[in-house]
C-alpha cells in the first residue's frame, strides 16, 4: 500500500479522472493515513526494497548519512512514501520540496542552509529545477558546500557555506530528463515498477483494513484487476466502490458489488475508463483501425491533442490497444477483441475461426 504525492506531468486532466495516477487533495489525506511507517510495511517492488535495506542498514552500522537516493517511476507507485520510509528507518526529520518550486539558487541555498545534520531532503520532480540551482545542488551533494553569490557585477564575491551531512532523495517520473552529471551524484538509483495484481490485492486488503472497510478476496481481486497496476489508483478505486457498496447494498464489497460499481464509474474490466473508450472506439469505428493522426483523432473524440496523447495514449500503448507508427495511430488486434468488434477485411474460415487474412 504505497502513495506518491507526484502529479502527472503536463497530465491536468488526469487528476480528475477516477483512473489518473494524479493525487488530487482527497487522495493526498488518505494517503497520509495509510502510509506504511517501514519498509517492512511497504508492499510491493520487491528488488528495490531489498537493495533499499541494504542500503539503509549498511549507513546506520556506520553510523552514517544515506547515501543520496533517486526514484523514478511513473506517479501513484510509492516514491513520496518511500521517502518518508528512508526517514523513519534512519531515525531523521524530512523536509519536502520540489523542483518546480526552485526556481533559484538562493531558493536551494535556503533550504540547504536551514538542514540538520542527518536529515532528509526529499526532492519531488527534481528534473524540473533550475539550471542554477541544479549546479549548485552538484557541490551541495558532492561536497557539503555550497557558494553562495553576495553582489553583482565585477565586485560580486563567493561565500563558501558548509553544509552538515544530509541525505537528498530525488523522485522523478521522467529519469531521462537528469542531466548525467546529477544522476552520478546518487549513490543509489531504483526505478519503480508497475505492480502486478496480486500485490494489488495485498494493497486492498490492507487499505480496506485500516478503513474499517468489509471485502472479501474476489472483491479484492476484482479491484486489482482495473487499477492499471497503480496502487494510488487501486486506494481511490477502494473508496468509491466502498461509497457504492454503503448506499446499494449491506457495505460489504464482493467480485458482483465491485463490477457493478465500477461500472458505474464506467471503470471497465482492463480498467479503461471513458475517455480511453473513446480514443478506441474513434478509431475502430470511424478510421478503420488507423493509421490515423493525432490530431485528427483528437477531434474525433472532441478532446484537445495533449489530452489523448499525454492522458490517454500511454495507457492504451502500455496495454498493447494501441500502437504509435510514423504513419500515425494504429489499433491493435487487443483493441478489437477488447470492444467485441471484427476487424474489417476479416472472414469466417472454415474452422470457424476468425481469418484476419481474408483467405
Amino acid at each position: 500500500m504505497n502513495w506518491d504525492d507526484t502529479a502527472d506531468t503536463g497530465d491536468a486532466p488526469a487528476a480528475e479522472r477516477l483512473v489518473g495516477s494524479a493525487a488530487d487533495r482527497e487522495d493526498q489525506a488518505v494517503e497520509a493515513a495509510l502510509r506504511p511507517k517501514d519498509l517492512g510495511e511497504f508492499i510491493g517492488q520487491e528488488k528495490v526494497r531489498e537493495q533499499l535495506d541494504l542500503v539503509l542498514r549498511a549507513a546506520r552500522a556506520r553510523g552514517a548519512t544515506a547515501d543520496h537516493v533517486l526514484l523514478s517511476g511513473a506517479p501513484g507507485l510509492g516514491k513520496t512514501t518511500l521517502s518518508m520510509i528512508i526517514a523513519a528507518e534512519m531515525g531523521a526529520p524530512i523536509r519536502i520540496t520540489s523542483g518546480p518550486a526552485i526556481q533559484h539558487a538562493g531558493d536551494l541555498a535556503a533550504i540547504l542552509s536551514s538542514l540538520q545534520e542527518g536529515e532528509v531532503l526529499f526532492l519531488d520532480e527534481i528534473h524540473r529545477m533550475s539550471r542554477p540551482a541544479e549546479e549548485m545542488l552538484y557541490m551541495a551533494m558532492e561536497d557539503f558546500r555550497v557558494d553562495v553569490i553576495v553582489g553583482k557585477g565585477p565586485g560580486a564575491t563567493a561565500i563558501p557555506l558548509e553544509l552538515p551531512p544530509f541525505t537528498l532523495v530525488g523522485a522523478t517520473t521522467r529519469a531521462g530528463l537528469l542531466p548525467p552529471p546529477l544522476r552520478d551524484r546518487f549513490g543509489f538509483t531504483a526505478h519503480m515498477e508497475f505492480y502486478e495484481p496480486r500485490e494489488l490485492e495485498r494493497v486492498v486488503h490492507r487499505s480496506a483494513q485500516l478503513l474499517d472497510v468489509g471485502i472479501d478476496t474476489d472483491g479484492a481481486a476484482e479491484i486489482a484487476g482495473r487499477s492499471r497496476g497503480t496502487p494510488r489508483i487501486a486506494n481511490r478505486l477502494l473508496r468509491r466502490v466502498r461509497d457504492y457498496a454503503q448506499v446499494k447494498a449491506d457495505g460489504a464489497i464482493t467480485r458482483d458489488i465491485a463490477a457493478a460499481a465500477l461500472a458505474v464509474y464506467e471503470v471497465d474490466a482492463r480498467g479503461l475508463d471513458r475517455l480511453d473508450r473513446a480514443v478506441l472506439e474513434a478509431l475502430l469505428k470511424l478510421f478503420a483501425g488507423g493509421p490515423v493522426g493525432l490530431s485528427t483523432l483528437a477531434v474525433a473524440v472532441g478532446e484537445e491533442r495533449e489530452t489523448v496523447e499525454e492522458v490517454a495514449e500511454p495507457f492504451l500503448v502500455r496495454e498493447g490497444l494501441l500502437a504509435r507508427t510514423p504513419r500515425g495511430r494504429v489499433a491493435t488486434p487487443a483493441a478489437w477483441t477488447h470492444l467485441g468488434l471484427t476487424p474489417p477485411g476479416s472472414s469466417t474460415a472454415g474452422n470457424g475461426q476468425p481469418d484476419l487474412f481474408g483467405t
